[in-house]
């Protein structure tokens, strides 16, 4: 078991944790809202999509998303997952990020929503 991320109290009172394929996904999340330069002992970790928040949303932004995110999840989490497929959606005032990737431990296939950090 892991420490589920982001840090919380379970409701016996200790600190939640969760399996490996929540644990993954805690990382991939990670590594994509992290921005480079956050994290002292690793300065180019993270593809900094919380950077974006103000940037004008168009599909050329969505496009950069992509690519940079696809190549942050290679760097930082090649070992544990396979990416299949990497959306980037742009619409009105929001960025949403679809991953669908396979665990490279088990070779179960998974798919995550990410918008304004909020997973589904």
């Amino acid at each position: 078991m892991h420490i589920d991320f982001p840090y919380r109290v379970d409701a016996r009172g200790r600190t939640a944790k969760t399996n490996h394929a929540g644990h993954v996904r805690n990382m991939i999340e990670q590594v994509l809202f992290t921005t480079p330069g956050e994290r002292v002992n690793r300065p180019d970790f993270g593809c900094g999509l919380l950077d974006l928040v103000f940037a004008g949303n168009s599909p050329e932004l969505a496009a950069t998303v992509e690519m940079t995110a696809q190549a942050a999840l290679q760097r930082w989490l090649g070992d544990l997952i396979t990416v299949q497929s990497l959306t980037v959606t742009a619409q009105e005032s929001s960025l949403s990020v679809r991953v669908n990737y396979a665990l490279t431990a088990t070779g179960e296939s998974h798919s995550t929503l990410f918008r304004g950090g909020t997973t589904q």
